[in-house]
């Protein structure tokens, strides 16, 4: 008999034997044991992840007359007749080359005829995808009221493919890579079956290169048995898969991370020259460095995953190379991975890469964004805290001065020439008064906040000890701890513009601002509260005014063109004699 591939020899017979799908195969055995199997199943997954010979261990289960818990004994002239390929009843089809309406019509006549030697006729579909629409459309009605001795078993590696009337009609197994241990195992048994020489390290490396299928990783053992003379050897499986030792990924990187530009390139051209694949070397690069990030964070894993394959080399690497730059790396290997996939010359992308990779920054430009924009911030942290300095500096030196002249505070001095004095409109105070709500003062204070934060660092020093202590609909009385503050805010027209515009944005309306010091607040209220209880309109005359040290007695009227100097050239230094 000629030879036959590793693959086809050790196609697994029974469920026990598929890799990897304990899930799939334990669900399989229940259905056939209880004998509730369904009319149609999709086995979708990887390639070479068993899906056709889960497929055809299914069809011997389902018709073997002396099966054991769901498996086939594989014994008998049904079980036979199904491996060797020779049984009507079990059809397969392949949908790439059968994929028009005239097959599947062709099937769906021949699907009510009853089977002549087992008890089911099943029909095995591979690369389902493939069919036309008309095809999918045609195979509908059968998939959804097939006769009672049926089976429809449709494999695909792409079952966003199929339509969704299909998948729904069908009950959807999914099929996942194997593991590289597992790979390995069933490697192992399989050589030591055939009393074959071998490599454990040749082994692993059969067993990643084969990235989940073990198909794939039988095919490639295949060839690297015919190419050692029936002896498995690291240097042969290396040189079959087309990777590279990790000696050489050590190196390579070594290189780089040491900025040694023509050592890095010497050992690309020592790579390409024993003929391994550029795509394959892009390839073992991303895995090295995904493997070095991750065994940073999560050493158990990537041992795991390696199968034992990391060396202290690679330790060693982990702990010098820091994340940024393995960023760095990944990306720049993502890129030139894509660009060569459509150029002929991929030597020179490796040479490229090679010298931009030695030539990164060791920060990021993110790095140093982020620097810049501390910097900044710290900045403006000392100039607050200069500002408030200053200003806990003056609320003291105030408030010793309030308590050296707190015994005078009983008789009203006259104000002298150059001390700056609040002055308190009271008919803009009682003007809000008269309208004022409890609901205005709350929404005013829900934004209060939001105000503060649209002004400057400055503007925000003067009004962070302000707060309102009256509102209604049209005007708003703002109390200032500080008299001084409260005078400062006054003299500024560009704060106090730049509050209106705020409020006009947060609230929707501009209302009249009246500043004043906290200080008089209760006696301005208790005076006006009086008024009202007596049953007196309160309204204030426009010339009214209050002084910050006059807290015994209301403003003087003044006659309005003194009113009207003062507002112009400042109580400093308007000088009223009388005749």
């Amino acid at each position: 008999m000629s030879y036959q591939a590793l693959y086809r020899v050790w196609r697994p017979q029974r469920f026990m034997d598929l890799v990897g799908q304990e899930m799939v195969t334990k669900t399989l055995k229940n259905a056939i044991i209880t004998h509730q199997t369904s009319h149609a199943y999709l086995f979708t997954g990887p390639r070479g992840t068993g899906k056709t010979s889960a497929a055809k261990i299914f069809a011997k289960a389902i018709n073997c007359r002396f099966s054991k818990e769901g498996e086939p004994c594989n014994e008998c002239e049904t079980c036979k007749a199904i491996t060797e390929g020779r049984l009507n009843d079990v059809i397969e089809i392949d949908a790439a080359s059968n994929n028009g309406v005239e097959e599947i019509r062709d099937i769906r006549d021949k699907v009510k005829y009853a089977p002549t030697e087992a008890d089911y006729k099943v029909y095995i579909i591979d690369e389902v995808h493939m069919l036309s629409t008309g095809a999918f459309n045609a195979l509908l009605k059968t998939l959804e009221e097939p006769p009672a001795n049926v089976v429809f078993i449709l494999a695909t590696t792409e079952p966003h493919k199929i339509p969704a009337t299909i998948i729904s009609r069908t009950q959807r197994f999914d099929f996942k890579r194997i593991t590289a241990e597992s790979i390995l195992q069933r490697m192992i048994y399989i050589l030591d079956q055939k009393n074959v020489d071998y490599d454990d390290k040749a082994l692993k490396v059969i067993a990643k290169a084969a990235e989940g299928g073990m198909r794939d990783a039988l095919s490639l053992l295949d060839q690297v048995i015919s190419f050692g003379d029936n002896n498995v050897t690291l240097d042969n499986a290396l040189l079959v898969t087309g990777s590279v030792t990790q000696e050489s990924l050590f190196n390579y990187l070594k290189f780089v991370l040491s900025k040694d530009t023509t050592n890095a390139l010497k050992e690309i051209q020592q790579i390409v020259e024993q003929g391994k694949d550029a795509n394959r070397l892009i390839e073992d690069l991303i895995n090295y460095c995904r493997d070095l990030l991750l065994y940073q964070q999560a050493p158990e894993m990537v041992s795991d995953g390696e199968l034992g394959l990391l060396d202290d080399k690679f330790k060693e690497l982990s702990q010098q190379i820091n994340v940024t730059q393995l960023y760095q790396i990944i990306d720049e290997l993502n890129k030139q991975q894509e660009n060569m996939r459509f150029s002929s010359h991929q030597s020179i992308y490796l040479e490229v890469l090679t010298v931009k990779l030695t030539q990164l920054s060791t920060n990021s430009e993110a790095d140093r964004v982020s620097n810049v924009d501390l910097s900044q911030i710290e900045l403006l942290k000392q100039k607050i805290e200069n500002l408030q300095r200053k200003v806990d500096n003056l609320s003291s030196n105030t408030v010793q001065t309030e308590k050296n002249n707190e015994p005078r505070k009983q008789v009203r001095k006259n104000t002298t020439k150059g001390q700056k004095n609040v002055k308190i409109n009271l008919s803009q105070v009682y003007s809000v008064l008269n309208n004022a709500t409890r609901q205005s003062l709350n929404e005013l204070k829900q934004v209060w906040p939001d105000l503060m934060n649209m002004l400057s660092v400055t503007q925000r020093a003067i009004m962070h000890v302000s707060e309102p202590v009256a509102a209604s609909e049209n005007g708003v009385v703002v109390g200032f701890e500080y008299a001084f503050l409260c005078q400062k805010a006054l003299e500024d027209q560009e704060l106090i513009d730049t509050l209106e515009n705020g409020l006009d944005r947060l609230i929707g309306k501009v209302p009249s601002l009246v500043l004043i010091p906290v200080e008089n607040w209760p006696e301005i209220r208790s005076n006006y509260l009086k008024q009202r209880k007596n049953g007196a309109v309160v309204i204030a005359d426009d010339t009214s005014e209050q002084s910050q040290d006059n807290d015994d007695q209301s403003a003087s009227t003044q006659p309005t063109i003194i009113q009207k100097a003062e507002e112009l050239f400042g109580t400093d230094i308007v000088e009223i004699k009388n005749d």
